[in-house]
């Protein structure tokens, strides 16, 4: 499967459209990683735990994005675009969509 942020591959031909395809993930925040974050609030420096966090909801998105694409019978995504909201206090929703199309 290509994955693309772009409205075309280079040196591809989109030979179909499929439509719109997504994939999210709804993540809390864990209390361990509150602790290390109020303390790295202190002394500064980067929430490794987040980014761990962050890291792993943008591939289970993808890979729910992607998924769909493939069900629908696509060999590639693009216009890929990432968004993410707060569901609620501690917890967050990471959201993948795009196009899914064939390309040769």
């Amino acid at each position: 499967m290509i994955i693309s942020n772009t409205e075309t591959i280079p040196g591809r031909k989109i030979v179909e459209f499929y439509g719109v395809v997504t994939g999210n993930t709804v993540r809390a925040k864990h209390i361990g990683r509150d602790i290390m974050a109020g303390l790295k609030n202190i002394v500064g420096g980067e929430l490794k735990g987040y980014t761990e966090l962050l890291s792993d909801s943008r591939k289970e998105a993808t890979d729910r994005m992607i998924e769909q694409a493939q069900s629908m019978g696509a060999n590639a995504v693009v216009n890929v675009r990432f968004a993410t909201s707060s569901i609620s206090q501690g917890a967050a929703e990471l959201f993948a969509y795009g196009t899914a199309v064939r390309v040769e």
